[in-house]
């Protein structure tokens, strides 16, 4: 029998365990891939800690990149040796109200890729053809690992935060660092507030296109037009409102952030907006990867092997990554 290696969490709260186990068999419609790299996100870091529910136990990791090995009944997407993406978003309904007006990310019975359905923290992974991506060339493995939900997610909260010039991102991590540089692409003016002791990640926001860089507790030079929050921190929610001029827009783009405080109805009058993300779409994605290859868009990435995974989310927990970090099993 073929085995596997995993990183499983068998419930919250307790280090990831490496595994072996039978190599996954895809049913009706799957697809199973042999994994080359798996972005570590805060959704993973949100699973492991208990802030989302979660199936237990349960294989993390959503931003996949691999090669098919192996295709299940009914698949005519894809072809054996393939390069393909597996995303956060794992399976729809598709007949709830959301799904049929195209709103599929708030489908009311939807599965998630390394939450209710097993991931890509492991050697091999299963999952639907129809939720998984051709990725374009021109990005190694690792690169594009990133892409598939730190990407995706920056590129929706993007899209949400409107026409604006001048963007500010607050948290720079995985995301922000992604979409800084396509928003620098576009030419928008942009703004990323970072933790007042991270010196390092204005430096790369600097390196990226963005126009100034400093601590989430300083004012930016003018009024932003939008803010989108990567960090799940909710006081920085009317930190953001205060920065955003009439009519502006702050985008939590987090699936879990801590309350938010109390703050003056002022702040928000002016028909200033306060919007969240959730999830993704498959048209995000579709969009998302051509323009990423217009803007030339490339992660900065830092390697960790399968068996480091708990370390990767450590060292993510207290903010001591540059970029995104990837598990290459």
């Amino acid at each position: 029998m073929e085995t596997c290696r995993a990183m499983l969490l068998e419930q919250p709260h307790t280090p990831l365990r490496l595994i072996e186990r039978a190599v996954p068999a895809p049913g009706p419609g799957e697809v199973l891939i042999k994994v080359s790299a798996c972005g570590v996100c805060r959704t993973d870091l949100h699973v492991v800690d208990g802030e989302i529910p979660a199936r237990s136990p349960i294989v993390p990791g959503h931003e996949i990149v691999g090669r098919v090995e192996a295709l299940g009944e009914g698949v005519g997407s894809f072809s054996i040796g393939d390069r393909i993406g597996i995303p956060w978003l794992g399976w729809t309904c598709g007949t709830c109200s959301y799904c049929s007006s195209g709103r599929e990310n708030l489908c009311d019975r939807p599965e998630f890729t390394g939450c209710t359905r097993d991931g890509g923290y492991a050697t091999h992974a299963v999952a639907d053809a129809r939720y998984c991506f051709a990725l374009p060339t021109g990005l190694t493995d690792v690169e594009a690992a990133p892409l598939l939900c730190a990407g995706l997610i920056g590129w929706r909260a993007l899209s949400m935060a409107g026409e604006g010039r001048v963007i500010g991102l607050y948290g720079f991590g995985a995301a922000a660092h992604i979409i800084a540089q396509v928003a620098a692409w576009q030419g928008r003016e942009v703004y990323a507030f970072t933790r007042p002791a991270d010196a390092d990640a204005r430096q790369l926001a600097l390196k990226l296109g963005c126009t100034w860089a400093g601590s989430s507790e300083e004012s930016a030079p003018q009024p932003l037009d939008a803010a989108i929050i990567f960090a799940p921190v909710g006081a920085l929610v009317p930190q953001a409102l205060r920065q955003v001029r009439k009519g502006g827009r702050v985008v939590c783009a987090g699936i879990h952030m801590s309350d938010i405080p109390s703050f003056p109805y002022a702040d928000l009058w002016g028909e200033r907006t306060i919007l969240s993300v959730a999830n993704l779409t498959r048209a995000d994605g579709h969009a998302f990867f051509q323009v990423a290859m217009k803007a030339g868009v490339r992660p900065v990435t830092q390697r960790f092997a399968l068996g480091e995974a708990n370390e990767a989310l450590e060292r993510l927990r207290e903010g001591r990554l540059s970029g995104a970090a990837v598990i290459v099993p």
